[in-house]
């Protein structure tokens, strides 16, 4: 139970001009909880929904205050609160994070371990017509965040719309994308989220005064200010605040064959059978819109398999699912006047309506088209009943595409409200609709759910987004990581990209090779692009075949690696891909996209121009970095010119850390975690260290919290003359106990080792002089803690 304590004390003050119309007239606490701030104009309502997380409200007068938030889902902690009134001023606060009210002038200030962080500037007031709330900035912070963008590292200075929308063909630089999102992340290490959901604006300091102003059209004057101790405890605490991302299906960890698109059935089976021919691993296979139709434009609507292209459509996807490979359709929410669904959908009523209450058609590039009200509940109903028609014939996953939704004019009415007031949650709430029929008819199984677009807090409903038409080109690559960084601070820490690019008819295999390389080391590996160029490695030239296939496999040999991110993500809301400044604090880095960290452990530092023979790469401090490839060391703290190879980009690993890679498997359905490699990168520096590895059977939906899981722990201590490698294994009570066999590969040991042991018994090892590795085979039995002691 929340306790309110009545405190005395003093907090300095730093007097900012607030809107000066503004008068205090009283405060009280409501509810034990809410701080309730009247002023001549309206009220604030100040909650703490934990110790890091702030929110306010404001309720202009003569409005009445909705509680509705499409983002938040976390309900208040049971912390300690304290309130103190002096006279001058209000304190409300936690024991890591207060509030303060100034009376007079009238102004609110957060400060976060007595350090203040913001205030509000002129708060909440009117802007040619729009709501806005404006806070201040102090003039050295770097801004994150606004969604999916390509502006540079550092958002600040731009005035940028909230609006999804596509970008086709976008290379270097994309003011707007298909993921706008009110939330905005400074490098001193906090979050404001402006909690609603209509159309608007933020405004990064585009005037130069160190302001931060959001701006929308109507609805919720809320913000919540998320604060943490470090980046990670700062996305534990956004993630709790607007959910967690569910672990998705280890297949979709694997390689998707994937175009835009394939029209029947035939060359869907030859190119499945191609990957099989070459032996490159693939897991899934991507069905554009051909699927329902002949022809691109005039059948988007149709919804139902094109019996002449796909005629034995169960059977193909039947037989793809014993081989390992699932499939994934495509949907969008247009129906076409002229697809076979109009009729049903307009005597149903379940489309976007006009003024008249008739359904809202308009024209678009695929046709004239009314769009599916997934907020009219017969529309939700209607198409989840789509959804799971295909599910029961076998379909594996599902891609909502066009869902800003791409056309969507201001005059078209939702059941809820103005096409204008939806239209950024649209994808949001069309992934919900997919997640929550998932939970209803299929209760145990976990959802692949690849959109387009988003909104704040959409990675609790299982959502992968993809980073949109990127085109061709090296341009097009260079925009991705600073993207997927950008959103992983976001919470959603799946995004990737159409790997070797999307957009226009551009054969380049250097290009095509260096961007799949980079995808062994993104959240999802989906080549994908107009059919012009194919995106599938069987199809290539040899020479770029065979490094694709090359990454490909690697890719596959690093599941048991990333898995454990995906673990990691769903408990922490950690990202997979994270910015160097993470763990660095070294201020260069607060705008840096071009070398990122890969989990805890991995460096990596994709090659982004054409013919790069060098790369200049950072090494962050404390910590020194083996090459993945040639164990060559490098101490971090420095930059260094390293010579690149064709076969890979340049890829380091932490000293100290434990690596576990698995043999090739062409499809993750041939999975195990019973045998594999553990690598640890010793270094005399690191003393002690230690990594866990999460196991299960990668398809049951909550399969951690219904203890169907196994962690394997590892861990080293390091003295001048010994090395002792622990392994421990927690098993939940639900999951099948086993036996693995481990070759356990110690590298960095520049002599043959005296002896080793396991358990205190003598073992059998070899050293390889030219490697500097040791390999120790060990067989353990996970009930029991295994030790094994190098003696140097």
């Amino acid at each position: 139970m929340k306790k309110l304590f009545f405190i005395l004390f003093c907090v300095q003050t730093f007097v900012y001009t607030q809107n000066s119309s503004r008068i205090f007239k009283e405060a009280s606490v409501q509810n034990g909880d809410i701080l309730t701030v009247k002023v001549n104009d309206g009220t604030y309502k100040i909650r703490f929904y934990s110790s890091q997380i702030i929110e306010t409200s404001f309720i202009p007068k003569e409005e009445t205050f909705s509680s509705t938030s499409h983002a938040v889902i976390k309900q208040p902690d049971n912390v300690d609160i304290y309130l103190n009134d002096s006279g001058e001023k209000v304190i409300f606060k936690t024991k890591t994070t207060t509030v303060e009210i100034i009376k007079s002038p009238f102004q609110i200030k957060y400060y976060h371990n007595g350090n203040l962080i913001t205030s509000e500037k002129k708060g909440f007031h009117k802007k040619e017509n729009n709501d806005a709330i404006e806070l201040n900035l102090t003039s050295e912070e770097v801004l994150y965040g606004t969604g999916a963008r390509a502006l540079g590292m550092n958002r600040r200075g731009n005035k940028l719309q909230l609006y999804n929308r596509a970008h086709y063909g976008y290379e270097t630089r994309s003011e707007l994308m298909n993921f706008t999102m009110p939330v905005v992340v400074s490098s001193k290490k906090y979050m404001i989220h402006f909690d609603n959901a209509p159309i608007g604006y933020l405004d990064l300091d585009s005037e130069k005064n160190n302001s931060l102003t959001y701006e929308t059209i109507s609805g919720r004057k809320t913000y919540q200010i998320i604060v943490g101790d470090t980046w990670y405890e700062l996305l534990d605490n956004y993630t709790d605040l607007t959910g967690k991302q569910p672990m998705i299906p280890r297949w979709s960890l694997g390689n998707f064959s994937s175009r835009f698109g394939y029209h029947s059935e035939k060359e869907t089976r030859n190119t499945i059978q191609a990957f099989k021919n070459e032996k490159i691993p693939v897991d899934a296979v991507i069905l554009d819109l051909y699927w329902f139709g002949k022809d691109i434009k005039g059948t988007m609507g149709n919804l139902e398999v094109f019996k002449d292209s796909f005629p034995n459509m169960k059977k193909m996807v039947s037989d793809f699912k014993k081989e390992g490979v699932k499939t994934v359709l495509i949907t969008e929410p247009f129906i076409l006047t002229t697809s076979k669904k109009w009729d049903e959908a307009k005597s149903k009523g379940i489309l976007g309506k006009d003024e008249a209450g008739n359904p809202f058609t308009y024209d678009f590039y695929f046709g004239n088209t009314g769009l599916i009200d997934i907020y009219n509940p017969e529309g939700n109903k209607w198409f989840w009943n789509i959804y799971k028609g295909l599910k029961d014939m076998g379909v594996e996953g599902f891609w909502g595409d066009l869902g800003e939704p791409e056309v969507h004019p201001s005059k078209l009415l939702h059941a809820t409200g103005t096409a204008d007031e939806v239209h950024n949650i649209y994808g949001h709430d069309w992934a919900k609709l997919i997640y929550d029929g998932y939970k209803t008819n299929y209760p145990n199984e976990r959802p692949f759910i690849l959109m387009r677009a988003g909104y704040s807090g959409s990675q609790r409903f299982g959502l992968i987004p993809w980073s949109g038409d990127v085109n061709r080109t090296w341009g097009g690559l260079q925009s991705q990581p600073e993207i997927a960084l950008q959103m992983g601070m976001q919470g959603l820490s799946y995004m990737h990209s159409d790997l070797g690019g999307f957009a226009g008819a551009n054969l380049d295999d250097e290009l095509y090779v260096r961007w799949l390389q980079y995808g062994v080391f993104q959240p999802i590996f989906r080549p994908h692009a107009q059919e012009e160029v194919p995106s599938e490695p069987v199809f290539r030239a040899d020479k770029a075949k065979a490094l694709a296939k090359k990454a490909i496999e690697l890719r596959y040999q690093l599941l048991p690696y990333n898995y454990n991110l995906v673990f990691e993500n769903n408990q922490k809301g950690k990202p997979l891909m994270r910015p160097l400044f993470f763990e660095d604090n070294t201020t260069s880095l607060f705008t840096n996209s071009t070398s990122y960290l890969w989990g805890n452990d991995f460096l990596i530092s994709p090659i982004l121009k054409a013919k790069q023979t060098e790369q200049r790469v950072y090494f962050p401090k404390n910590h020194y970095w083996f090459n993945f490839y040639s164990d060559e060391l490098e101490e971090g703290g420095k930059s260094k010119d390293v010579k690149t190879t064709e076969e890979n980009i340049p890829t380091y690993v932490k000293a100290g850390s434990f690596i576990p890679l698995t043999s090739v498997v062409q499809t993750t359905k041939e999975y195990s975690l019973h045998a594999f490699d553990l690598h640890y990168y010793h270094h005399a520096t690191v003393t002690k260290s230690s990594r866990e590895l999460y196991n299960d059977d990668g398809v049951t939906a909550n399969a951690f919290e219904k203890k169907q899981y196994e962690i394997l722990k590892f861990s080293s201590k390091t003295k001048q003359k010994s090395i002792s490698i622990q392994l421990k294994a927690q098993i939940g009570e639900n999951f099948k106990k086993s036996k693995k066999e481990i070759n356990l590969i110690v590298h960095n040991i520049k002599s043959k080792p005296k002896k080793v042991k396991t358990n205190n018994k003598k073992v059998e090892f070899t050293w390889d002089s030219t490697k500097n590795q040791l390999v120790i085979p060990v067989q353990w039995d996970t009930s029991k803690s295994n030790k094994i002691t190098i003696k140097l």
